[in-house]
């Protein structure tokens, strides 16, 4: 499997988190992704460093797949790809 840039992805959706804490940045990804078509890449934009691992994980739970992040000043960029 090649490696993805993520840089390059262009999201269909984009949730702006940053200022909010746990479970914020999870629970507007959630609401967000039903908004996003299957095979439609959902971007989060979290500053909660608890992010990095409740992401990944919800999305293993709900069938879809964390293609990863960037971080950027300050937060994290967090790309999930909608799959059902």
């Amino acid at each position: 499997m090649d490696p993805i840039d993520l840089g390059a992805i262009k999201s269909e959706k984009v949730v702006d988190a940053r200022g909010t804490s746990c479970p914020g940045p999870l629970l507007e990804t959630k609401k967000a992704i039903t908004g996003v078509s299957v095979g439609g890449i959902l971007e989060t934009l979290s500053s909660d460093e608890g992010t990095r691992q409740d992401i990944p994980a919800w999305a293993r739970k709900m069938g879809h797949e964390f293609l990863g992040f960037i971080a950027e000043p300050g937060y994290d960029r967090l790309f999930v790809k909608r799959l059902k």
